[in-house]
């Protein structure tokens, strides 16, 4: 399967349960396999089952105590982490195998086993800094998976973050550091109320934390200008040897939660734009990892146009 587009998934991450009627729920990867099987995509996929993450790697991004309270919380029945996001007892495996797939796709891509990959991970990540949950996320998938890429002997890897709000999360653990660059563009004031222009990382990292608000009411022409006119320049300069995609899907003008206005075909665009820009600059490594979106019905849709740019 060389060359082949790798997508990572599990049912382990079906067995995550935020509460009743919560809106990041099992439903959102069911929808997920299903708009890949509609599309037809499924045998042009190398679909594997990911392993739990490394807990050296995972304490390298989160702080062992937090690791350890999520551990025994999830292993005493389960409870809440923060006000929006809880866990059960199958949580803590979840998220281990949710870090896992992230990592795990990341090797394989630059072994050249596979060209890319997509990961339908569940719980999402880019909300979680290094010493709590928050938003819906236990542990940073994107960042775990640059980290991985560095421990694979890569001196630089971009984290591009289009979901509809800002990941606060991944621009903590990178923010004074050089050798990840961080570029969100989201919906401005939104939750988690982070994400200003103004916010560019520290010390060593000052440069590459790279914040493009939008405001509500923002759709297709917006998103792409943003990723033409400010992110993609970025990207020429910093030269990443390899990009992760935090791709939520809640920027979609159907989605309950957020208030921008791109549309399927804005996304599709956007993701091709992205693929083209890593094929000529990064050997066309790219590792694309779930966050949010909770409209079932413009996951399944935008998932498979999505995924379809990366074959």
């Amino acid at each position: 399967m060389e060359h082949a587009v790798g997508w990572m998934d599990s049912e382990w991450f079906d067995r995550h349960i935020n509460g009743p009627n919560h809106p990041e729920c099992p439903e959102r990867l069911t929808a997920i396999r299903e708009g890949i099987a509609r599309s037809n995509l499924e045998s042009k996929l190398h679909l594997t089952h990911p392993e739990p993450v490394d807990r050296d790697l995972l304490e390298r991004i989160h702080t062992p105590a937090y690791v350890s309270q999520v551990e025994k919380l999830c292993t005493s029945g389960g409870g809440y982490l923060d006000p929006d996001t809880s866990v059960v007892s199958d949580s803590w495996t979840s998220a281990l195998y949710a870090a896992g797939a992230a990592a795990q796709a990341v090797k394989t891509v630059i072994d050249g086993s596979w060209r890319r990959a997509f990961c339908s991970v569940r719980p999402p990540g880019h909300h979680a800094p290094q010493g709590r949950a928050m938003g819906f996320c236990l542990f940073a998938n994107a960042s775990i998976a640059a980290q991985a890429a560095l421990d694979c002997g890569l001196e630089r890897v971009a984290i591009i973050d289009w979901d509809v709000h800002h990941g606060n999360g991944t621009q903590a653990i990178f923010w004074r550091r050089s050798d990840v660059f961080y570029a969100s563009w989201h919906q401005y004031p939104l939750y988690p109320g982070s994400g200003a222009e103004s916010e560019q990382g520290e010390g060593s990292g000052h440069g590459t934390t790279l914040n493009c608000p939008l405001p509500a009411g923002a759709g297709d022409h917006e998103y792409l200008q943003i990723w033409n006119m400010k992110i993609r320049p970025a990207l020429d300069a910093y030269q990443p040897e390899m990009l992760i995609i935090s791709a939520g899907f809640d920027a979609d003008r159907r989605d309950p939660l957020a208030g921008l206005e791109v549309t399927a075909a804005g996304f599709e665009t956007l993701s091709a734009s992205v693929i083209a820009w890593a094929d000529e600059h990064c050997n066309g490594r790219v590792v694309s990892v779930l966050e949010g979106g909770y409209s079932l019905e413009a996951l399944a849709e935008d998932v498979a146009l999505h995924v379809g740019t990366l074959i």
